[in-house]
């Protein structure tokens, strides 16, 4: 069986504050961007893990997909597969690719063995691979609290709007971004800013990583003046970055302002 993972934009990324356990309470809205991977599980005779695409860990420590299933069988006892995983997502990106393809992967075996295993334990399933592992097992906009797995639903639609994602060629760790973040204040939600007018969020939406980031990596932001010199009517780094996301209303032509860089555009449906 074959699946198409996607990606995730966040509309809006506030840290907080610091946990005992180590990790940060944040506020985000996941926005799910048909940018895809593609991921193929099939019954085998004995466990076999394949890529193409981009260069990603085959070792199960590094990556989701043998993780998910290692943990998937832990549980349920099922029996050996084959995966391939396309990768297509750039990693390093604020993407959320790697969480997709866990998720995704704990779907897919869900299917092919008929576990019926439920949304929410799923999800609880999820969040231990990840902290945005648990967004990806549904295919809607969620808010999310705690450490990112504490999700409800996000009244948002970008129906209509064109998107133009751009990952310029530098790698952000997420524990390098956690590294130079100081705790924000935040008066109001990111559930109230995303229920005004979308003209209204460049003032008003704002990911806590950016400021630290685009010091350590002028080019991304660079990128997003760029955008914005463009027309667009919304732009921000997505996570821990690298990649940019700009909203526009109409289709623009933006290839030759980022040659040499990763990047994705479409209508939102």
């Amino acid at each position: 069986m074959v699946v198409f993972p996607p990606c995730k934009i966040n509309l809006g990324l506030h840290i907080l504050s610091k946990r005992e356990d180590g990790y940060h309470n944040l506020e985000t809205c996941f926005y799910p961007i048909p940018w895809t991977d593609i991921l193929e599980i099939v019954r085998s005779d004995k466990f076999e893990f394949s890529f193409s695409g981009l260069l990603i860990p085959r070792n199960s420590e590094g990556n989701l997909c043998i993780r998910a299933y290692q943990l998937l069988k832990k549980e349920f006892e099922i029996s050996a597969v084959k995966i391939h995983l396309h990768k297509i997502i750039p990693m390093g990106a604020g993407l959320g690719g790697g969480s997709s393809n866990a998720a995704y992967t704990l779907r897919l075996l869900n299917q092919i063995f008929e576990l019926n295993i439920s949304t929410h334990k799923l999800k609880e399933l999820a969040a231990h691979l990840g902290s945005d592992c648990a967004f990806f097992i549904q295919d809607q906009p969620m808010i999310g609290s705690g450490r990112g797995e504490v999700l409800s639903p996000a009244a948002i639609s970008l129906k209509g709007f064109f998107l133009v994602l751009v990952k310029p060629q530098v790698h952000v760790s997420t524990a390098e971004a956690y590294a130079g973040i100081n705790l924000g204040q935040h008066s109001i939600s990111i559930s109230t800013i995303l229920s005004q007018p979308i003209d209204q969020w460049k003032e008003k939406l704002s990911n806590d990583f950016e400021k630290s980031i685009f010091k350590k990596f002028p080019v991304i932001e660079q990128v997003k003046e760029k955008m914005y010199q463009m027309g667009a009517t919304y732009v921000s780094m997505s996570g821990s970055g690298a990649s940019v996301f700009a909203i526009f209303n109409k289709p623009v032509d933006y290839k030759n302002e980022f040659l040499g860089m990763d990047y994705w555009s479409g209508e939102l449906k």
